[in-house]
Formats: C-alpha cells, sequence, structure tokens
C-alpha cells in the first residue's frame, strides 16, 4: 500500500481500514496509534511570520513527514539534539549515549498555524507519548519524546498542555515526554531528509510512518496540506 492510495481514501475509513491491515502497530506489537484529543487550552502568543518547534518523537523519519504536511509549516527538517556537535552523526548516536534525540527542526508561520496546533498534532498522530525511550520498534533514549523548548513561554505552554492530557485521561498510561533545554539542533545527513515521501514503499515506511499522515489529514482536515514541503525543494 502507498500512501497515495492510502491518503485518498475517504473520511474514518482510513483509520479503520489501516487498523484492519495492523498498520498502526509497528513490527514489535507496541501501538502507535492517533488519539483524538483536545487543543491546548493556553497557546503561545506569537507575531511575524516565522517561528520554529523542536521536537523529538521516535524516528525522525516519520515526525518530519507528518509536519510536511501541515499547511503553514514552511520547513522540517530531520536531525539531532540533546547532544554535541562531535556526536551529531547517525553512526554515533545509535549507541543511545550521546544525550541526543532524532529531532526535527519546524519552521513555521504562525499566522498560519500556532505552536499549539503543532503540540495538538505532535501528541496526536506523530509519536506516542507515553512510551518511554523508545517508538515503536526503535528503543533507546536517541528515540524519546521530547519537546526542546527555545523559551520559559514555550516550557509553560508545553508543561500546561501535558497536565491537561494527563488531566483528561486520554491515553491509557501517563505523558512521559521530557521538556528539554534547547541548545543546538544538528541536521541529519541528506540520506535521512524527506525519507517518507521518497521511500513510500519502504516497509518501515509502510508499517510505521504512512498511517500517521493518513490520520493527519483524517483528523486534522483543517491544516491538511497535500503536497508536502521538502528539504529537497527549498
Amino acid at each position: 500500500m502507498n500512501f497515495s492510495r492510502l491518503a485518498r481514501v475517504a473520511g474514518m475509513t482510513i483509520l479503520a481500514g489501516a487498523a484492519a491491515l495492523g498498520l498502526w502497530h509497528s513490527t514489535t506489537g507496541a501501538a502507535e496509534e492517533p488519539v483524538v484529543i483536545p487543543a491546548p487550552a493556553i497557546d503561545l502568543p506569537q507575531s511575524g511570520d516565522t517561528a520554529t518547534a523542536i521536537f523529538a518523537g521516535g524516528c525522525f523519519w516519520g515526525v518530519q513527514g507528518v509536519f510536511q504536511h501541515v499547511k503553514g509549516v514552511k520547513n522540517a527538517v530531520s536531525g539531532y539534539a540533546g547532544g554535541s556537535a562531535d556526536t551529531a552523526r547517525y553512526d554515533v548516536i545509535g549507541g543511545g549515549q550521546t544525550g541526543h534525540a532524532e529531532t526535527v527542526e519546524i519552521t513555521y508561520d504562525p499566522s498560519q498555524v500556532s505552536y499549539g496546533q503543532l503540540l495538538q498534532i505532535f501528541f496526536s498522530v506523530a509519536m506516542n507519548p507515553t512510551q518511554l525511550n523508545f517508538q515503536g520498534p526503535d528503543h533507546g533514549t536517541q528515540y524519546r519524546n521530547a519537546i526542546f523548548f527555545q523559551s520559559e513561554e514555550e516550557k509553560a505552554v508545553a508543561a500546561a498542555y501535558i497536565a491537561q492530557l494527563d488531566s483528561a485521561k486520554v491515553y491509557p498510561a501517563p505523558i512521559v515526554t521530557t521538556l528539554e533545554t534547547f541548545e543546538a539542533f544538528y541536521p541529519a545527513e541528506q540520506y535521512h531528509q524527506d525519507f517518507l515521501t521518497l521511500n513510500p514503499t519502504y516497509p518501515y515506511i509502510v508499517i510505521n510512518d504512512i498511517p500517521k499522515v493518513a490520520a493527519l489529514q483524517v483528523l486534522f482536515p483543517a491544516v491538511w496540506r497535500e503536497e508536502p514541503v521538502l528539504v529537497g525543494t527549498l
């Protein structure tokens, strides 16, 4: 099954069909299912036409692929955050000892999509926030889910939203997403950029990530963009 076919299926039949095929589950059976959640009660007041958000949610292929389809996102780059420049390499972070997490730097227009909306998409369809130091088949601290906050205002909004979602009990377990001070972002190797779009039939992408993009279209139609904004086209 490829994305173009899956994405054309109307309404909630996307979710039903994917569930029937087992596409909401990783190869190890650990679910990364989309969850219908409320919007944040408070949002980040922003002005101007450019801002950034730094999210880590397991393998960056899927997180990047989701946000590339969000209207108002200008760019979404896969990379590393949480460690030093000399260890920001794919062949090094795999040991889980560098402090880095696979991360996506999202550049967006706050007049089109807010920080709070990005958080809602992140927690709803981009990853499972109850999985500690893993997502689906990928295990290790480099696959932790984290928000790298760039200001105390960002931290407050993210913390309040986590508390709101935990209080609403929209997940079967507590949220373990960490809030970490942003120090630096290091773009990943070029072969990791736009991986979902360039490799739609790659088995990992089919099983773990294409369903997330399909869920974005169904659950967030107001911010859905059919054509992804790609790193390679900027």
